[in-house]
């Protein structure tokens, strides 16, 4: 087919026109450029997990050339490399991925949290190996890690894989912090977060507990004999309402109460509980209180749409029978003795945002009410504690670290809650980036700096309707009926290996190519070559290519780009 130049247009471009037989094709000096984007699943998760090629690896292993065994090891160990804790995120992260997926443009997001779940179990199952760490070596330096929450366990088992010797300390008798003694069993299974420790200790992690740093054993004496210090305590002491009258026996802090409820002691709560606020640890509370026989109420200053908890947890109180109460701030207690006989709330109405983003709550005058209850429970926030730890943070300002986790403290590092309140999945990533530091400080390695960002592909720049719609898969649930019955039963049944593999293949792969072939069939040039092995590129043959951009067009995970040869594409977040 011969080529001819047409006039150059005034400031416009050379273009080729085809005068062969057919309809003429309009061509440019553009050619195609293979440029990987950030999926918006790896954009909001706070561990940067690989997601988009954790749900690849699983949903085109056949086309891969892998088994579906060989699929789910590869895809504990991507995902495990950066987060030793899959099966326990799996169960009590809120899932920002999700929130993000571009998949819910054409049908629905994906289940990745379900996902993660089932590879964190199967690593668990198959004693599936951690991934070795390039820079591991032998080395001497000492490191202890006070607190074995979940930035304390991360930061610990990335130490601990690269060949430094780790003591944790935990104050309580068992490992986890709030992920034991504050998120119930009927969420997150004591047994299988026993199991996730352990691997991270069989790593050659020695474990102190009972020891809590600054009272049975002196911080300036962790100091001298360990290289650095990791401080990821949490903030295990609940705050209270800051009212008159809540001494009384029968008014305590929702992590306290959880604390109590979650070693197993039997915390008398009588018939009528009334908690106060709109979190996770105020449902979590609720519905333990329930399991413990009590007729439950959540009081709430702000809406339903505001309450910072996770929407799923919230929906299973009221499945199981919590009253929600909104717009109602506590102003006081009523006491009988040493004991509250009832709370006092005024009704509220919301005004304008505040420095959260939320609308502040406003007091409509003469609108008090009383409600009587057995128990009152507060849960409207949690502090550190820093007894015997005033040289690492104090009550007004807790722990503060820069982006590398160091603080102002030589050799002292923080992560988790004792920094500041937030995800599981922040706790685990500030904890694998303290490891990082503390191993880039004492090798005299400058720190690592995240690579100039790709651009964030939205769902505008993806061909959707090559993707056949699919139903979600999400895990089932205990019937709300049956759960109060069994109280430390886990709610929740997961998915099944099957589901898994199906729900995996709904991911779009958005902004990296995942073979399917259409730029391919679409090139009438022949410019493009197939791989003839999986999971290899396709290249381009520049020679043969016109500039048609039909690639680029057909192109449905937006992996390929038009540019000016010799001009790579440059990006800003």
């Amino acid at each position: 087919m011969a080529l001819k130049r047409t006039k150059k247009k005034k400031g416009g471009l050379k273009s080729l026109r085809s005068t062969g037989g057919g309809s003429s094709v309009e061509t440019s000096p553009l050619r195609p450029v293979h440029v990987e984007k950030i999926a918006p699943c790896v954009d909001a998760c706070p561990q940067g997990t690989n997601i988009r090629r954790i749900l690849v690896t699983i949903g085109q292993a056949e086309k891969f050339e892998k088994d579906q065994d060989e699929a789910f090891t590869e895809a504990f160990q991507m995902l495990s490399d950066k987060n030793p804790l899959a099966a326990v995120c799996g169960r009590v992260c809120p899932h920002p991925c999700e929130d993000g997926c571009n998949r819910a443009e054409r049908d629905s997001a994906l289940s990745i949290n379900a996902i993660e779940r089932f590879i964190g179990d199967y690593g668990i199952e198959k004693n599936v190996p951690f991934l070795k760490v390039d820079d591991a070596g032998d080395y001497k330096e000492k490191i202890a890690v006070i607190g074995s929450g979940p930035a304390g366990l991360s930061c610990a088992f990335h130490l601990a894989r690269r060949g430094y010797p780790v003591t944790l300390f935990e104050a309580f008798a068992e490992t986890g912090g709030m992920l034991r003694y504050g998120i119930p069993a009927y969420r997150l299974p004591r047994d299988l977060l026993d199991k996730e420790v352990q691997r991270i200790l069989d790593l050659g992690v020695e474990l102190k507990c009972n020891t809590a740093v600054g009272r049975d054993i002196s911080y300036d004496d962790v100091k001298k004999e360990y290289s650095a210090v990791f401080v990821g305590i949490g903030a295990h002491k609940g705050r209270g309402l800051r009212v008159e009258g809540e001494d009384a026996s029968n008014f305590m802090t929702g992590v306290a109460f959880l604390n109590r409820a979650n070693q197993g002691e039997k915390v008398d709560v009588g018939d009528k509980v009334v908690v106060i606020g709109g979190g996770d640890t105020a449902i979590d509370a609720a519905r333990m209180a329930r399991r413990l026989g009590a007729d439950v109420s959540i009081l709430y200053r702000r809406t339903r749409a505001e309450m910072p908890a996770i929407e799923e947890e919230i929906v299973g109180a009221e499945e199981e029978g919590v009253k929600l109460e909104i717009l109602a701030a506590p102003v006081g207690i009523v006491r009988d003795g040493d004991k509250a006989r009832a709370m006092l709330f005024q009704k509220c109405e919301l005004g304008e945002p505040d420095s959260s983003g939320r609308r502040r709550p406003v007091p409509i005058e003469g609108s008090d009410f009383e409600v009587e209850a057995t128990c009152f429970i507060s849960a409207i926030s949690q502090e550190p504690d820093f007894d015997g730890l005033d040289e690492v943070g104090n009550p007004k300002d807790w722990v503060k670290a820069d982006e590398w986790m160091q603080t102002e403290h030589d050799h002292l590092y923080g992560g988790g809650d004792v920094l500041n309140l937030g995800l599981v999945t922040g706790a685990i990533y500030q904890g694998r980036r303290a490891a990082l530091t503390i191993h880039e400080n004492l090798r005299g390695i400058e720190h690592s700096k995240p690579k100039n960002p790709a651009p964030l592909i939205k769902q505008d720049k993806l061909k959707l309707t090559y993707y056949e719609e699919k139903a979600r898969f999400d895990c089932g649930m205990m019937p709300a009926d049956a759960r109060l019955g069994e109280p430390e039963a886990e709610i929740s049944t997961g998915l099944t290996r099957e589901q898994v593999i199906e729900e995996a293949r709904r991911c779009m792969s958005c902004g990296l190519c995942f073979d399917c072939g259409e730029c391919w069939s679409y090139c009438q040039d022949q410019a493009i070559i197939k791989p003839l092995a999986a999971g290899e590129k396709y290249k381009f043959k520049m020679e043969f290519c016109n500039g048609c951009k039909k690639c680029a067009e057909q192109c449905p995970c937006g992996y390929i780009e038009m540019h000016m040869p010799g001009q790579e594409p440059v990006y800003d977040k």
